[in-house]
């Protein structure tokens, strides 16, 4: 019985495939590709689909993927066949970056004889040494060279040939079995890292103040490793917390809702829980390369102007340090609409917004920055607020002039805050107040409006070359 048992398996050993010793060696490169489509995040990761018309050979391969991006994750792969469904049976999956440089050479070399070149300084000429490498030891090695020992030696170094373990490039290594012999159409899709994009806005504000043209742009940063010509380029703007890496998926055009053009040479569209740009032209990204293509250009966008004054510190349950610290700046803020009848109504990625105004000289009418500020990812229909500076010709002033402790934790408190006008003509400055607790306004020289549990607010006219007092008092209950 264990004899049978026996002869059984050495049969099944014998008979099985020699994986690895007799698998052919198929190498395909950056000019076998086809098509090659990208997806960037803004998260600083890719998704890479590389195309390849590869010759197959019938049974069992082993298929070296070059040119693949240097910071690949590998956990992210698959492959399949793009002109017939399983058409590849694949065993094993390898990441090989092991890449050549003088110390692993020496590493692979030690123990086995190269060649030195070195000057002979009496005849000017090179002499060639053979020599065995005893150590490396970082880059410094140690040599045998006609029965003596040496190190720091001068001469160049000559290898025999590339050591089999290490390679030129990253590679992607299959151990698969093909159904057929010939050319097959061969996808391979993985993600990788260090390649991100983000959006930068520019805001041209008229004389009036009143309107604005909005140009975007996006920024592509490729450090990814790997070179992607003639590509297909897609941008996914949202927070993403995962992503799927194994396996593969449509292709994501086939999920998507279309929607109205809103770019001039990228169209936007729905994508699950984020927002998805389609390059609507092939592009190049060079590895180590900062890209910009403009996103979105629209004008005559409605604006609105605010001047805000932001209370500082109020300390409502104390008096003691009232007066130590007290605001003086009135903040510019401008703001617009992300609809559509206001020339809008895109989403729009996050992002520095920088803005620009015309200046007064009639002579040149020359563009002049005024200030940037950073949105977040912004739906339609929704109002952006961007504050750009501090008003020069604004001056503020607040203090406290009354307060009275009415119980163990309730307090009276009366404020008054001066606001000087220098402007060319009048204006309305929006009074800002944080009050902690439970509060209720006892009098006010002004009307208010509560915009939460914790903030007032109060809209306070003020001329030109005047001075405007709000007055209020409060009562907290901490």
């Amino acid at each position: 019985m264990r004899k049978t048992i026996f002869f059984i398996l050495l049969f099944l050993i014998l008979s099985a495939p020699v994986v690895g010793l007799c698998a052919e060696v198929i190498i395909t490169t950056e000019k076998d590709q086809t098509a090659v489509q990208v997806t960037v995040y803004n998260s600083n990761i890719g998704l890479i689909k590389d195309q390849r018309n590869i010759t197959l050979v019938k049974d069992i391969q082993e298929l070296h993927f070059m040119d693949v991006a240097a910071n690949i994750i590998p956990t992210s792969v698959s492959i399949r066949c793009i002109d017939e469904e399983n058409c590849i049976e694949v065993w094993e999956q390898n990441y090989e970056y092991d890449l050549i440089n003088p110390s692993k050479l020496l590493d692979k070399y030690i123990g086995k004889e190269v060649r030195l070149f070195s000057k002979n300084y009496h005849t000017g000429q090179e002499e060639i040494i053979t020599a065995e490498v005893l150590a490396n030891n970082g880059g410094s090695p140690v040599f045998r060279i006609g029965g003596e020992i040496t190190f720091n030696h001068p001469g160049r170094i000559i290898f025999p040939e590339m050591p089999k373990d290490l390679i030129s490039k990253p590679t992607l290594v299959w151990l698969l079995k093909s159904q057929r012999q010939g050319k097959r159409e061969i996808e391979s899709a993985y993600l990788t890292s260090n390649i991100t994009w983000h959006a930068n806005y520019v805001l041209k504000i008229n004389e009036r103040d009143d309107r604005a043209d909005l140009t975007g742009w996006v920024t592509i940063e490729n450090n990814s490793g790997a070179t992607y010509r003639n590509a297909n380029l897609k941008l996914v703007a949202g927070d993403v917390q995962r992503i799927q890496t194994t396996g593969y998926r449509k292709d994501s055009s086939e999920m998507l809702r279309a929607s109205a053009p809103a770019m001039p040479q990228m169209q936007e569209q729905d994508f699950f829980e984020y927002h998805i740009y389609t390059l609507g032209r092939k592009t190049t990204l060079k590895n180590n390369q900062n890209k910009q293509i403009v996103m979105i250009e629209t004008q005559n966008i409605p604006l609105t102007k605010e001047y805000i004054y932001q209370g500082a510190n109020p300390y409502y349950f104390t008096s003691r340090y009232a007066d130590r610290l007290t605001n003086t700046k009135v903040e510019v803020m401008v703001g617009l609409q992300n609809k559509r009848d206001h020339n809008l109504g895109v989403p729009l990625p996050k992002g520095i917004v920088r803005v620009y105004k015309y200046d007064q000289d009639r002579s040149d009418r020359s563009l002049q920055f005024i200030g940037e500020n950073h949105i977040d990812h912004t739906p339609k229909n929704e109002r952006i607020s961007l504050k750009v500076g501090n008003a020069f010709d604004i001056a503020a002033s607040r203090k406290q002039t009354e307060w009275t402790k009415i119980a163990n934790n309730l307090y009276e408190s009366s404020y008054e805050i001066s606001l000087r006008n220098q402007k060319k003509e009048d204006i309305t400055v929006k009074v800002v107040e944080r009050i902690p607790g439970s509060w209720k306004i006892l009098k006010s020289s002004h009307e208010y409006i509560k915009q939460d549990s914790s903030t007032v607010h109060f809209m306070i006219p003020v001329e030109r070359d005047k001075e405007s007092k709000l007055t209020y008092s409060v009562r907290v209950e901490h």
